[in-house]
């Protein structure tokens, strides 16, 4: 049984969202690159070899981390399922009418049955203060940094100039972008908006 007086963001790493970037309770930034499909069996061999040479050369460019992150979640259709009944009613065809109401019910069992998930693809671009040639702090202090306590590299953070690590992280995020645009791969930078809306999701599964 959880201890009285604590709450979910104790258990949350994040500490804020602002200007697009994500500031954990550590001290680091990170930025999340949402990043769109191909269809690999679609393509032919010569296609596919040049996807997986890309991605090969695009991995071996970088000289920072990142995580590529699959986040699924079963489809729910019920929004769609909803208005489509609401038309059909409204048909005055009543053969039309019908195949609408067998649509709906088989489109419904499709779902049930094969359990159809909806899937989203990220690429989480992490930056660490330590990093910055900014720095000019001792030994000893950098360690104090690296092991103290999560409030103090957040205030260290915020006392700094901002701006001077989100340019650096930006920098990161766009050679990514670049990185998956030269692989034919669709990819955009989630706004600070549909950052907060991704992640109050991801720890209330519930909300719609």
């Amino acid at each position: 049984m959880a201890s009285p007086g604590l709450n979910t963001k104790q258990f949350v790493d994040i500490h804020d969202i602002k200007e697009d970037v994500i500031i954990l309770k550590n001290g680091s930034l990170r930025m999340i690159v949402e990043v769109g499909s191909i269809n690999f069996d679609l393509k032919s061999s010569d296609e596919q070899i040049a996807i997986v040479d890309g991605f090969k050369n695009f991995l071996n460019s970088l000289d920072f981390p990142l995580q590529i992150v699959i986040h699924s979640r079963k489809l729910n259709i019920e929004d769609y399922l909803s208005r489509t009944s609401q038309t059909v009613e409204n048909i005055g065809n009543e053969l039309l009418r019908i195949q609408g109401v067998e649509y709906v019910k088989f489109v419904r069992g499709l779902v049930e049955l094969s359990n159809v998930m909806s899937k989203r693809f990220y690429v989480v671009i992490p930056f660490y203060i330590l990093e910055t040639t900014e720095s000019k702090k001792s030994v000893w202090e950098s360690i104090k940094l690296t092991f103290g306590s999560s409030k103090n590299k957040v205030a260290l953070l915020q006392d700094k100039e901002f701006e001077i690590y989100k340019a650096q992280i930006q920098q990161r995020a766009e050679l990514i972008f670049d990185g998956l645009q030269g692989m034919g791969i669709g990819a955009r930078f989630l706004t600070t908006e549909e950052l907060v809306n991704m992640f109050s999701k991801l720890y209330n599964p519930d909300l719609v």
